[in-house]
């Protein structure tokens, strides 16, 4: 599996990322590789102001769906639509161009509670 050592991730395996002022999201290798085929992605509205915590969209593979949960408060400011046509782009390249949304963060302190990649690492291999 690989991780970005630059973003920070939840136990439900989203990874968000500092980019200036905004924070960019998506779902880990570890969560791709589990889900397998990506053939769907439903994301947010933009300008859908979110708590941390809240379901931000659903992304389903050939084995499942699965609901995605936004690691940090904020407003979206924009949505990788790119995605809607290619899905698949989530499973070939997770941290890059298969990153999800953008959040303007509303509570930049929640950065800290989030995991970094080494114990996101630890609890993904533990489970």
């Amino acid at each position: 599996m690989k991780y970005d050592s630059n973003a920070k991730y939840l136990k439900s395996h989203e990874w968000a990322r500092q980019e200036g002022d905004l924070i960019v999201c998506g779902i880990s290798d570890y969560a791709q590789d589990s889900l397998s085929d990506v053939v769907y992605v439903e994301l947010p509205e933009v300008g859908a102001t979110l708590a941390s915590g809240d379901i931000f969209g659903v992304v389903e593979s050939v084995k499942a769906a699965s609901d995605l949960y936004l690691p940090m408060a904020g407003e979206i400011v924009e949505v990788n639509e790119a995605l809607i046509d290619a899905p698949e782009t989530i499973n070939a390249d997770p941290f890059g161009a298969g990153w999800m949304i953008k959040v303007r963060p509303s509570t930049p302190g929640e950065w800290d509670a989030l995991l970094d990649a080494e114990a996101y690492q630890a609890a993904a291999e533990a489970e």
